[in-house]
């Protein structure tokens, strides 16, 4: 099973769309939100792909009201958790948070195959060791919103547990670098 892994979004429809469109191009079948999408209204361009969206909180969480009303309408592909996610996707156990401490923390744990975060606006592909002698995945995809950092987010594959960066967005990664430091 392929999946994009996005957060941080901070409303940014275009970009969003964007990862979405590129992500389902390459074959995904599922999209994990880490967290700050703030609108929930911005999942809208999500919704053409036809497939699960997953999602959470953030510490900019948003109209939780409306966040709820969306998830909860029948036929729907939006997930929504809370603060956090615990779920089944391609025979893997995954955890989605949205802080990196907390993220790291449940990674050794060894309860999980992969654990995705957010927050830091910081892309982070690594294996950690856990408490079980194993390694546990911890994925954070960067700010798919380009907030102060290049666009990005995660394209994997839950059965080869390989996953890539990907950096979307009409500028130039010399430009998004330059743009980092005008915001």
């Amino acid at each position: 099973m392929k999946v994009c892994i996005v957060s941080d979004s901070h409303d940014n429809r275009e970009l969003l769309k964007e990862a979405g469109a590129d992500a389902h191009a390459r074959g995904a079948e599922a999209i994990l939100h880490c967290g700050d999408l703030v609108a929930p209204s911005t999942l809208s361009v999500l919704l053409e792909f036809k497939i699960p969206i997953h999602v959470i909180n953030g510490n900019n969480t948003g109209d939780m009201h409306t966040m709820y009303r969306m998830a909860s309408k029948p036929d729907n592909h939006i997930h929504f958790y809370g603060q956090d996610a615990d779920i089944r996707l391609g025979g893997r156990k995954i955890f989605i948070v949205h802080y990196p401490h907390y993220a790291e923390a449940m990674a050794t744990t060894g309860d999980w195959d992969l654990v995705c975060y957010g927050h830091n606006h910081k892309t982070s592909i690594t294996s950690v060791a856990n408490i079980k002698g194993k390694t546990t995945l911890l994925i954070n995809p960067g700010t798919v919103g380009g907030i102060g950092a290049p666009a990005t987010y995660v394209f994997g594959n839950l059965e080869t547990m390989e996953f890539d960066e990907v950096v979307i967005g009409s500028l130039s990664e010399l430009d998004q670098k330059q743009a980092r430091f005008t915001i």
